[in-house]
């Protein structure tokens, strides 16, 4: 899930550079006539925002709305601007706020309530607004420790499973992370480990993970790209493990030479997973709620949501979505995530963070 944002950037940026700016060309290039009613519907989103110009033509096709995509930086920018801005928005609906932020939303007034048409086809745990209907989840996805198959394989070394293993000596000088202040991966692995010891021992637990090692880079790109040595895009690093998503093996073989391996060039330790959820809402004040709604609807919709997965690696959320072949074989599927509700982080957030900080210097 980016991120600043909550979804897998992929190995190589610039393909996925072109296929973002393919997707924002596509919704300004269709359209239908003017008459009768507003016929754009805005949605503001994050950086790593990507659809097909096939799905976003077929929304026009079916609803009569063109969409705009207005992009507002990364996925906290993009909240603290629809906090700013709460009640005279940017554009009618927001996508891209994830579990990590949501609280912060709810309460700055961000939204107006709508049932989407679908929901019933949603697992009740990623619903995280049941009773208001304020926002709507789209997809999901794991934020993981990733290793490099090839390094553990040639120093006979069974790679990591679960947090604790990343504390043991065998382990030591490999793992890198990002800082949680500037990267959404980082905040989300931060949030792993609370998940896991509370608020009484992740501390302790940091403390182990620094002595064994552990360096931070301040975004997923960097430590993903340059420092992991399991990255088909990077420079030669020399760090086998990293911090990234389930999803990040589906693309080193989606973007990779080799289209159908035995198995993917990178794995994942299923006891390090953070589970990010991203909504859609209706902006309180919208221009044109109408075709808000209708939009909310399409994203929930089984077109739009079996085009997430190979666009922006994540899982869509309705349950009943079919995923491509390459996502079922080489993807990781979490079956019990690490955990924060979403008043508690939105609580605590910026505290954890001052605290890592103070302790990863």
């Amino acid at each position: 899930m980016k991120r600043t944002t909550t979804v897998f950037k992929g190995t190589l940026a610039a393909t996925l550079g072109t296929a973002l700016l393919a997707g924002c060309g596509g919704s300004g290039d269709s359209g239908a006539s003017d008459e009768g009613k507003d016929q754009t519907v805005t949605l503001v989103t994050h950086q790593s925002f990507v659809v097909s110009e096939d799905v976003l033509k077929q929304f026009t096709q079916e609803t009569g709305y063109r969409v705009e995509v207005v992009q507002s930086g990364d996925a906290g920018v993009m909240v603290n601007k629809a906090v700013l801005t709460a009640g005279n928005p940017e554009g009618d609906v927001l996508f891209g706020v994830d579990n990590t932020m949501l609280s912060k939303a709810l309460e700055g007034g961000v939204f107006t309530p709508y049932k989407a048409e679908g929901l019933a086809e949603v697992p009740e745990d990623l619903r995280l607004d049941a009773e208001k209907h304020r926002v709507t989840p789209v997809d999901t996805g794991d934020v993981c420790v990733n290793y490099d198959r090839a390094h553990f394989e040639a120093e006979d070394v069974e790679p990591p499973r679960t947090l604790e293993d990343l504390t043991r000596p065998e382990y030591r000088d490999m793992l890198v992370v990002q800082n949680p202040a500037t990267s959404s991966p980082g905040l989300a692995f931060l949030l792993a480990t609370v998940g896991a010891y509370g608020e009484e021992g992740w501390q302790d637990y940091w403390k182990d993970l620094k002595a064994n090692g552990a360096v931070q880079a301040e975004g997923w790109e960097q430590s993903y790209n340059d420092m992991f040595s399991g990255s088909a895009g990077g420079r030669d690093g020399d760090r086998p493990l990293v911090v990234s998503y389930a999803a990040s093996p589906v693309a080193e073989v989606h973007y990779g030479t080799d289209k159908d391996p035995e198995e993917a060039p990178t794995g994942v330790a299923p006891g390090t997973c953070f589970r990010q959820t991203e909504f859609a809402g209706l902006l309180d004040g919208a221009g044109n709620p109408e075709g808000g709604k209708a939009l909310i609807d399409f994203m929930l919709g089984t077109s739009f949501q079996e085009d997430i997965p190979l666009n922006m690696f994540v899982r869509p959320a309705r349950q009943d979505a079919v995923l491509p072949r390459i996502f079922t074989e080489y993807g990781a599927e979490i079956e019990d995530p690490h955990t924060v509700a979403p008043e508690e982080i939105d609580a605590n957030r910026e505290q954890w963070i001052k605290q890592w900080s103070a302790l990863m210097r």
